[in-house]
């Protein structure tokens, strides 16, 4: 009996550790604080636990893993398994999506952000460059133009631009560049202290991170319909860490990006909604610029930035005005053209 039970225990305690063993764990690094830009990664990872039954289970963290610009870096080593980071963060080190950060894409929505940036992670050139990084592309994080938030009197004409300090990254900031301001790319978690201290005279965000980044709290006015462009941040995976899910595993979190997405477009659309009570609240003024200034600003900003991607591009073996195209003909059919 003595030997029965020994045997019995023993199988029990296998069984345990085998399904112990078999639960996977992913570390998720973000930054800042829970937000709308991350809704769409907390969603996945509630999703993910769900159709696993809690044995797919994702840890996010909010920069107790990694410094925002150094996220790719962090997926390409295998410290952590799934990270967000932004293209204008390191444009040498993902040429192919700062496609998306071109000015005046003429993007008008978050779901054609949605559309043009899968098109994007979808090819060939995307998936290659992010190998290189152990990186798998898994999903956007869509948000709406960029505007800027400043002290002072508001900018309202393209002059006003003139020698403005201003924070914006990637191709917002050579946009803003060509018509005499002057750019910095501190990251996102640096832009109040840098607007508070007078190293920035104005800051350009999306919504969400006006609010969470706290310069909303600075500003005196915001320019409503400027929408120079936005900027393209991706959620990747660590190859290796993909690979190794099982097909269970892979499918629960393939299957509940379109879901997560969804939940990140319905939040985001109720934060626009009540931004303008936002702005009131805060007592800061709402500048509309008048459109011959932003189709001056457009003209000096759009088409130059767009040759000069393109030419930088092919000249790196990086197929850009492919590239260019695809965002144009995925937008016009998001926009219902033919």
């Amino acid at each position: 009996m003595r030997k029965y039970l020994t045997t019995a225990c023993g199988i029990a305690i296998s069984a345990a550790f085998v399904t112990e063993a078999a639960a996977t764990e992913w570390n998720v690094s973000l930054w800042g604080k829970r937000r709308a830009f991350t809704e769409h990664v907390e969603k996945l990872a509630e999703l993910v636990s769900e159709k696993t039954g809690g044995e797919f289970t994702m840890n996010i963290s909010y920069g107790g893993l990694s410094k925002n610009r150094e996220n790719l870096d962090g997926i390409s080593i295998g410290a952590f398994e799934m990270a967000q980071f932004c293209a204008g963060y390191h444009p040498d080190k993902n040429r192919v999506v700062t496609v998306l950060e071109l000015p005046f894409l003429g993007v008008n929505t978050l779901e054609e952000e949605v559309a043009v940036a899968s098109a994007i992670y979808a090819h060939p050139a995307a998936a290659e460059e992010m190998a290189q990084w152990n990186a798998r592309l898994l999903m956007t994080s869509p948000m709406p133009q960029y505007n800027i938030v400043g002290t002072g009197d508001p900018a309202q004409k393209l002059a006003d631009f003139e020698g403005m300090r201003v924070r914006a990254t990637g191709g917002l900031g050579r946009a803003f560049e060509a018509v005499g301001a002057v750019p910095t790319s501190v990251t996102a978690t640096e832009a109040f202290q840098a607007m508070e201290s007078g190293v920035v005279d104005t800051v350009a965000f999306a919504q969400h991170a006006h609010l969470s980044f706290g310069t909303i709290n600075e500003a005196d006015w915001w320019t409503a319909n400027l929408n120079p462009g936005t900027v393209n941040c991706p959620v990747v995976v660590n190859i290796d860490a993909y690979d190794a899910l099982s097909d269970a595993e892979r499918e629960a979190l393939d299957s509940s990006i379109p879901e997560a997405l969804d939940h990140y477009l319905t939040n985001y659309a109720d934060l626009l909604a009540r931004w303008d009570s936002v702005l009131e609240e805060k007592g800061v003024q709402k500048v509309e610029i008048d459109p011959a200034v932003i189709d001056e600003f457009r003209a000096k900003a759009a088409t130059p930035a767009r040759d000069a991607w393109i030419k930088e591009m092919e000249a790196q073996g990086i197929p850009g005005q492919e590239l260019y195209d695809l965002v144009q003909t995925t937008l016009k059919e998001a926009q219902g053209g033919s």
